[in-house]
């Protein structure tokens, strides 16, 4: 049983993850575990937990939070019939069949591999989120077969790989394809279940060793109940936010955070 000067500041650098992430997916519609993965990484790492799967426990807490976080969001999507129901159906089995193929992987590779596939795969999201343009199009409508089947099986196998949903990678592709902002996030929601639930289901059985306390599989339990909770609190606040001040500026800042923290994690795998 950890003692309380291993549990009292886990619990409290979870809390305050969470209450920051819930206000970001808030305030600028960004998924969660962008944010959630490396905060994991440096608080388990500062509190002394520096095992050689310990990004596969960053990355399979933030998948766990994932499902919850994504259920809300299709729920509340979908009273307002912005969910495109149909391009769900189509891109189900192969979402699924990338998650898994991507939690596989994930569970096989060192926790450094891991962060340099993190890291890369967050600076694409930043720049991005930088410099992408709302009228840059690859095409008039969403993609037949078999490119539906490549870009559906990609957007799993990469977000699995990250812990993150479908919004980071899946909005930007919706929109590349003309389907309107608000349709692309709800549909992104969708993405995230799919992702997230056969993913976590996969980590669940991956044993780690050395793990933080409480760890079932590659889900530590405390963080993902802690940061649910302040999520369900501080989301609100984010959105509140968002209709009382321009988001763009905030979201060209995140852009940078997010390149930043990258960048960052790199310098760490190579140069320690």
């Amino acid at each position: 049983m950890p003692d309380l000067a291993t549990l009292l500041p886990m619990v409290a650098l979870l809390l305050a993850i969470g209450a920051i992430a819930g206000v970001i997916a808030g305030l600028l519609g960004v998924g969660g575990g962008i944010v959630l993965v490396p905060a994991f990484f440096y608080t388990f790492a500062h509190l002394g937990f520096q095992g050689p799967k310990l990004m596969q426990i960053c990355v399979a807490t933030s998948l766990a939070t994932i499902v919850v976080t994504s259920v809300r969001s299709v729920l509340a999507h979908s009273k307002k019939g912005a969910v495109d129901w149909a391009l769900l159906r189509a891109w189900l089995p192969f979402i699924v069949l990338g998650a898994l193929a991507g939690t596989l992987l994930a569970s096989q590779v060192k926790s450094l591999t891991l962060q340099v596939i993190f890291a890369v795969l967050a600076l694409i999201a930043g720049l991005y989120l930088s410099f992408g343009r709302a009228q840059w199009r690859l095409g008039d409508g969403m993609p037949a077969q078999p490119l539906r089947g490549v870009y559906a099986t990609l957007l799993g196998f990469f977000s699995a790989m990250m812990g993150i949903g479908g919004g980071t990678f899946g909005v930007p592709l919706m929109s590349l394809y003309g389907l309107v902002i608000h349709r692309a996030v709800a549909t992104a929601a969708g993405f995230g279940i799919l992702i997230a639930v056969p993913s976590v289901v996969g980590f669940l059985l991956l044993p780690v060793a050395g793990a933080p306390p409480f760890t079932l599989g590659a889900v530590n339990i405390p963080a993902f109940l802690l940061v649910i909770a302040m999520t369900l609190i501080t989301t609100p606040w984010g959105v509140k936010l968002a209709h009382a001040m321009d988001p763009k500026p905030l979201k060209r800042a995140f852009a940078v955070f997010i390149m930043l923290v990258a960048l960052n994690m790199l310098r760490k795998v190579f140069f320690g």
